[in-house]
Parts: structure tokens; C-alpha cells; sequence
């Protein structure tokens, strides 16, 4: 990734300066081990007395971010985040996870991507229906835009959103070349934050071999398929193709800030978010959390007092990235997580740390008080979204909790059925890179799917692939969408692009949603019926409790976002 260079001098103030990014050895010597830190500059503090500190802990800065004053550090000091603490121009110092040792197993990513991708053993599945005269092909599929009134006669036909609108992804990339994203694909402002990681200090696999010698990809490759899906729902474009997403009109633009592995670290994210404010970008979309901590505490007695001093760190400086962004017109769209769990409520976590920083140190489990944060949906000024399914009803996977949710919005529920079993139809349909499905096994020869949550669709010799996928991180794009859709109905002309206030845009979205009622009685109870590898099937039963009014609930937030009504004000 090329970056510009500016000269700075002054304190940590709106500046974007970029050392040589240092991609590592993939197989780092012993003594190499948890040696990068991603280091707070206090704020207010020169870059140069910045500097000074962290070499006089024994640091030498790899990569700097100095619009929110975060850098990258390598460090052979094994007490350096205790002695950059002791420094004035530091605030603290956290283990970079690059070059840390991933649990063999990855329980943790698999548990984070177990919910989105449940059920790819079950193959049940209705035939996919044609769409209706003058909509996509695969229109009928689309519970969700009809769910949202994202519809021909909805807001397609109102308002389907103005490629002036920029909406960034920061996920694990995009497909830029997709069919059914590359005529609503900026280019030239895509951008990867991210370096491929093939092995950690032991040896172990984390995204695997690099593709390319920088090992950082192209701005238009997503090798995970997580991001792809999310582009595709805010801004499949009206083409006879496939889908149309939420916004078909509008502009995307690729953040990556996340490994092909799946994990999302504080420095790439950081800089996706203030490039973000640099470039006019409009509305950010954020389905994930920052690793290794699903919620990070400032005092849990749970943990010691350097992951204590770790998470401090990965709060303030995101919060400071977001900040920057949502100052400058970025309205700040995320998820609000798959752990099925009241944020306002204690809350066991045992996926956490998922990425550990040196050998021997696995996720634990910790008693989590709702005073700690989940990075960025709980960050100021964030609206985290939570999840429906073709009911309607909140998807049994989907994180609560009054006060926490913003909105609702459809990301899918592949056991919202009258029997309680997986129908992969309940979930989103998205775009779908086809050289995944192919790497994976997913096609036959003669490039037909053989698996039921994947469907093809094509249109004068040009084919295109989609996936069923559920999630929180399904739902958010939708309410992005519809924030975008509310820029480009609303937004001024600014510097050759629209541009509307986030508070307004968050206030647009949330009293144009559709209120929804508690359940009956305040709980619901989901019944699932889990498909096994022998064939038979184990019954899980879950009841969550709804608090709130139907206008502001844990279940639904102000209510269920909708893209026709959130355009006719």
C-alpha cells in the first residue's frame, strides 16, 4: 500500500504520517516473540517528544498514525510496556498481535464465525424463485430489502442513493472484480490497512501463505468472503444481475482493516477510520470487534494488571480514531455482536483473549460487568445494530440490551421456521467471490453450485456467486445502507460529494425506523433443532428478556430500520 508522507512537526493533532510498513519475518526468531507494541502518544504531546519516549523504552516506531497519535513499535525490551508507561508522552502501550502466538485451534475465530456460517452440513433448502418483472433475478430471495422496504416500489424508486455517498467497509476486504459490485466500486479510493500474517513466532498457521511478496493485497481482494458479503448488501447495484443491495447507487470503498484469518487489530483499524475522516468518506460500516478482547475492562479483577493497562489502551485509542472520524462526517455504523448476550447485564466471557501475545496464553474465562466495552459497537457515537429474522423476531444468536442497541435490522435467522431447523433461504443472500467457492470445493465442474447456501446467477454469458450467511455483521450493512440512502437524500455538496451531519443522520434513522414491541410477556424462548453429524438432530432451547418500551427496547433499539420511510420525510 502506497501512503503519503507529510512532514509534521507540531503536537498529535490532524496528521497522517506513514513510516515503511514492516511486514515481519514469517518465522521470527525466539527471542523475536511479542516484540511489536501498538503504543497511545498522550495526547497534545509533540511527535518528536512522542518518539523520544518510546526509544528511551527501548522502542523504534515501525508505523505511525498521527492524526489520532497511535504507532506500531518493535521493541527487544521484554519490559517495555511498563517502562513506556513511565513516560509523560505515552499514555500506554499495547501487544500488537501480529507476531503473537494464535491458540492452534483458533476457538475463538471459529466460535466468531460458527453463527454467520451455521449450518453448511444441512442441505435444506427451497429452489431459488425467480424474481418478479423489472427487479433482480434473485429478488424473491430478498426477504430482507422487503423486510426494509428496500423494494422497487420502496425506496428503489425514491430514493436508491447517489454515488456522490461514499460508504467505506471496513471488514476483510472486497471483491472488488465481483459482477455485482465492480459498477459500484471506487478504486481509486480503496485502500488495505492490513499486512498478511502466514505464521506466528511458532510456527503456526494465521492467514497462510502470502500471495503476494508484500504480503499486503490489492485493495480490491477480499481472501476471507466476510467483507465481499457486507459490500454487497449496502450497494448491489439495479443491473440484472443477482441482488441489489440497500443503496444501489451509491459508492464503495474498501477499508480493509481485517486478516484474511479473520481477526482485527487496533492499528489497522485505527487507520481505517481516520482515512475515512480524511477522504470524505460518508458512512463507515463495522461488523467485527478489535482483537484480542471481545470487551475490554479498565479494572477487572479477572485479569492482570497489564491486560488491564492493554485494554485501557485499546479503548482510548479507539475512541480517539472514531472521534476523528465522526467529527469530520463519518457516521459510524457496527454491529452489535453474536454472543446472544445483554451488554447491560454480567456476562461470562470465555473466548478472550483470542489471540495471545506470547505461548501458553488462551482464551479464560472472565466475569464480565457491564461497565467494560466491546470495541467499536460500544464506542461514543457508534450506532450498533442488532439483528431480525424473516419473523421478525430478534435472531436467537444476535447480542441485546437497552440502552446498547441504536436499531434493528435483518441479518438473518436460519432457524426462524415453523419447525425450529436450518432453511439457509432465512438467511442473507450476498455476493460471493467466486475463486473462494472454487478453492473450497463449492462448485462442480461445469461451475453450478454443490452446496445449498450457495446460488449462482447470470446474465449474457457473465455469471456471479452468492451466499447464505447470517449474523449481526449481516444486519449493520442494512442499517448502513439505509444511512447512506439518508446522505444521499439529505446531504449538501461538499468538496465534489455529499455530505450531512452524522447526528442527523443517526437521528434520521432511528425516528424513521419501524417501533417494535417487546415479546409478549418481555422473554422469548428460541427452540433449534441443531442438525449432527450423524444425521439426527439435538434440541437447543435459549430464552432472552426484552426490557424497554416499543419504542426503545433492548430487542430492537428504537426499532427496525427502514430505507422507504427513512427517504419520504
Amino acid at each position: 500500500m502506497r501512503r503519503v508522507v507529510l512532514a509534521v512537526t507540531g503536537a498529535v493533532t490532524a496528521t497522517m504520517l506513514a513510516l515503511p510498513a514492516y511486514a515481519g519475518p514469517t518465522k521470527p526468531q525466539a527471542e523475536e516473540r511479542a516484540t511489536e507494541y501498538v503504543v497511545l502518544y498522550k495526547e497534545g504531546v509533540s511527535l518528536d517528544k512522542a518518539r523520544a519516549a518510546v526509544k528511551a523504552a527501548g522502542g523504534t516506531v515501525l508505523k505511525e498514525n498521527a492524526s489520532v497519535g497511535v504507532a506500531t513499535i518493535r521493541t527487544s525490551n521484554a519490559r517495555f510496556a511498563a517502562d513506556a508507561g513511565r513516560q509523560a508522552a505515552i499514555e500506554g502501550a499495547a501487544a500488537n498481535r501480529t507476531i503473537g502466538h494464535a491458540p492452534k485451534a483458533a476457538r475463538s475465530l471459529h466460535k466468531r464465525t460458527s453463527v454467520e456460517k451455521e449450518g453448511r452440513d444441512a442441505h435444506r433448502r427451497q429452489a431459488p424463485k425467480g424474481g418478479a418483472k423489472g427487479s433482480e433475478p434473485l429478488a424473491d430471495l430478498q426477504w430482507d430489502m422487503k423486510q426494509i422496504g428496500a423494494t422497487d416500489s420502496g425506496s428503489y424508486r425514491v430514493e436508491p442513493g447517489d454515488r456522490r455517498v461514499l460508504v467505506g467497509i471496513i471488514d476483510t476486504g472486497v471483491d472488488g472484480s465481483h459482477p455485482d459490485i465492480a459498477p459500484n466500486f471506487n478504486r481509486r479510493l480503496s485502500r488495505n490497512f492490513t499486512t498478511d500474517i502466514p505464521v506466528d513466532a511458532n510456527g503456526d498457521e494465521v492467514d497462510g501463505p502470502c500471495e503476494v511478496a508484500s504480503c499486503v493485497d490489492p485493495a480490491d481482494v477480499d481472501d476471507n468472503d466476510h467483507g465481499t458479503h457486507v459490500a454487497s448488501t449496502i450497494g448491489s447495484p439495479r443491473n440484472g444481475l443477482g441482488i441489489a443491495g440497500v443503496a444501489p447507487k451509491v459508492s464503495l470503498v474498501n477499508l480493509r482493516a481485517g486478516q484474511d484469518s479473520g481477526y482485527f487489530f487496533l492499528q489497522p483499524s485505527i487507520d481505517a477510520l481516520t482515512y475515512a475522516g480524511d477522504h470524505g468518506i460518508d458512512v463507515v460500516n463495522m461488523s467485527y470487534y478489535i482483537d484480542p478482547w471481545l470487551f475490554n475492562c479498565t479494572a477487572n479483577p479477572a485479569d492482570s494488571p497489564a491486560d488491564q493497562a492493554e485494554q485501557r489502551v485499546i479503548i482510548k485509542a479507539t475512541q480517539r480514531a472514531l472521534d476523528y472520524a465522526r467529527k469530520r462526517g463519518v457516521t459510524l455504523v457496527a454491529a452489535a455482536g453474536n454472543e446472544a448476550a445483554d451488554y447491560t447485564k454480567p456476562f461470562l466471557d470465555s473466548s478472550s483473549p483470542d489471540y495471545a501475545s506470547e505461548p501458553g496464553e488462551a482464551p479464560r474465562d472472565r466475569e464480565i460487568p457491564p461497565s467494560c466495552i466491546s470495541m467499536p459497537s460500544e464506542g461514543k457515537g457508534v450506532i450498533p445494530v442488532s439483528s431480525t429474522g424473516i419473523s421478525k423476531r430478534k435472531a436467537y444468536y444476535s447480542s441485546f440490551g437497552k440502552g446498547y442497541v441504536a436499531v434493528a435490522a435483518p441479518g438473518g435467522d436460519k432457524y426462524d421456521t415453523a419447525d425450529g431447523k436450518i432453511d439457509h433461504n432465512r438467511g442473507i443472500w450476498a455476493a460471493y467471490p467466486e475463486r473462494l467457492a472454487r478453492e473450497r470445493g463449492e462448485l462442480n465442474a461445469d461451475g453450478t453450485p454443490n452446496v445449498p447456501y450457495v446460488i449462482r446467477s447470470c446474465k449474457g454469458g457473465e455469471c456471479a456467486y452468492y451466499q447464505s450467511l447470517q449474523g449481526t455483521s449481516m444486519a449493520s450493512p442494512h442499517a448502513a445502507g439505509v444511512a447512506a440512502l439518508i446522505v444521499s437524500k439529505y446531504g449538501r455538496r461538499d468538496r465534489g460529494g455529499l455530505t450531512l451531519d452524522p447526528r442527523v443522520t443517526e437521528s434520521i434513522l432511528r425516528s424513521t425506523a419501524t417501533e417494535t414491541a417487546c415479546p409478549a410477556g418481555g422473554s422469548y424462548t428460541y427452540t433449534r433443532y441443531v442438525l449432527q453429524g450423524d444425521g439426527g438432530y439435538t434440541k437447543v432451547v435459549t430464552t432472552h428478556t426484552c426490557e424497554g418500551s416499543k419504542s426503545n427496547n433492548g430487542f430492537y433499539g428504537s426499532g427496525i430500520v427502514n430505507a422507504l420511510t427513512a427517504v419520504k420525510r
